[in-house]
């Protein structure tokens, strides 16, 4: 489904969109990555190539700036000749712990995480409705459910499900056939994700490569919402309406306090 087609990849010099990039690589994709470290790009680009990308091509900055997201997709529209798949996965997550009431930290958050993702997609609509694309974005566990020490990041989180999913009801309203995916992913085994939970959280992390195919199998069969791990995931949104308080307990005892208070 995905040959020869148009994509997008953000936050691809490591961890789940680095996986991304090779699985539309050998689906026979046209690869656009972007990050902020260019020589890790380079090693992407040239693995997607000998994987058997279409094409594959990178820009490296950062979304703290959203002039360059948009930039990102005004470059896709040269190198590719428009676009099919638009797939927002950088992050910003450096912080585990009680929130300290530093109000800037959020504000940067805000950039990066959700600013720039609502920049890109608006950027990229035009070449979007022009092939009934697909936008997918990557959230979180923390997005649709509050957890302890990641409070910044779980509201940035919220932010973008309520966005992407008022404007999938916009797009139907308006007859435009531009599918939007929310991706909720749990703890998974990526390098950024290991420094920071590995000695606080107690359930093991799911593998990011499976992660990633379920990312892009979702965003190409247009679904609404994807789970992964489902049976974590799923389940805990059944309890959160039926038994929220439960649930809180449940989250709160997930964690090793010992070592989130020692951090």
């Amino acid at each position: 489904m995905l040959q020869g087609k148009r994509v997008i990849v953000t936050g691809a010099s490591t961890g789940i969109g680095e996986q991304m990039a090779y699985h539309l690589a050998r689906m026979g994709s046209h690869v656009l990555v972007t990050a902020r470290r260019q020589a890790r790009l380079k090693e992407v680009v040239a693995k997607c190539l000998e994987l058997g990308a279409a094409s594959a091509e990178y820009i490296a900055g950062s979304m703290e700036d959203t002039a360059f997201a948009e930039h990102v997709v005004k470059e896709a529209e040269k190198l590719l000749g428009g676009l099919d798949m638009l797939i927002l996965n950088h992050v910003s997550f450096k912080y585990f712990g009680y929130f300290d009431g530093n109000v800037d930290h959020i504000r940067k958050l805000l950039e990066i995480n959700f600013l720039s993702y609502v920049a890109m997609t608006t950027e990229a609509m035009s070449m979007l409705r022009k092939s009934n694309g697909s936008v997918v974005v990557v959230s979180s566990f923390a997005g649709k459910i509050g957890t302890p020490f990641v409070v910044s990041y779980s509201a940035i989180k919220f932010a973008l499900d309520g966005f992407f999913s008022s404007l999938r009801q916009e797009l139907f309203l308006l007859n435009h056939n531009v599918s939007i995916t929310l991706c909720v992913i749990s703890y998974i085994d990526t390098d950024n994700a290991l420094q920071l939970l590995s000695a606080v959280i107690k359930t093991p992390p799911a593998p990011k490569e499976e992660c990633a195919l379920e990312i892009i199998k979702g965003g190409a069969l247009r679904k609404r919402e994807i789970y992964y791990k489902y049976d974590f995931i799923k389940p805990a949104l059944l309890i959160r309406d039926l038994m929220p308080d439960v649930l809180d307990y449940i989250i709160r005892n997930s964690y090793d306090l010992e070592n989130t208070l020692a951090r």
